[in-house]
C-alpha cells in the first residue's frame, strides 16, 4: 500500500486559494444582464458612525457626465456606463478584465435618512460622503 503524499496538504491548499480567487473574482464584477445590456457592480468600501457614512466606489475610467447617484429608502444607488475605448476597437482583443457597459452598484444603508454631503471623482473612484438626517 502507498504512504499519503507528504505534501497533499500543500496542493488541496492552493486549490482552496485558487477556488477563493475566482469567488471573489466573481464577487468583484457580478456580471450579469439586464434586458440586453449587460451589468456589471463595481467594488464598494464603506466607512461611518452615528453621523455620516463615507463611501468608496471604484469606477476606473468611467467619466463623471457618466454617473447618476440617487439617494433612496435605505440606499444609495450608483449607475452609469464605462464605454469601451474607440481605440480599442481596431484590434482584437486579447484580455478583457476591466469591465465595459453599464453598471449599477446598490448599496444598502444602515438608517434610513440622509443627504449627500460630498461627492468627489478621482483617481478612478468616485467618493459619496453621506450625512444622515437628524
Amino acid at each position: 500500500m502507498r504512504q499519503a503524499l507528504p505534501h497533499a496538504w500543500l496542493l488541496t491548499e492552493a486549490i482552496e486559494w485558487l477556488q477563493g480567487a475566482g469567488r471573489l473574482q466573481r464577487q468583484f464584477f457580478k456580471l450579469g444582464r439586464a434586458g440586453d445590456l449587460p451589468i456589471w457592480e463595481p467594488p464598494v468600501d464603506m466607512f461611518g458612525n452615528e453621523q455620516a457614512l463615507c463611501l468608496l466606489i471604484a469606477l476606473p475610467g468611467v467619466a463623471a457626465e457618466c454617473l447618476d447617484v440617487r439617494l433612496e429608502p435605505q440606499a444609495v444607488v450608483v449607475r452609469g456606463d464605462r464605454p469601451l475605448a474607440g481605440h480599442f476597437a481596431a484590434g482584437t482583443i486579447l484580455q478583457l478584465e476591466i469591465p465595459y457597459g453599464r453598471f449599477e452598484r446598490r448599496v444598502p444603508l444602515p438608517y434610513d435618512d440622509y443627504r449627500v454631503a460630498d461627492m468627489v471623482l478621482q483617481n478612478g473612484c468616485l467618493r459619496l460622503t453621506l450625512e444622515r438626517m437628524p
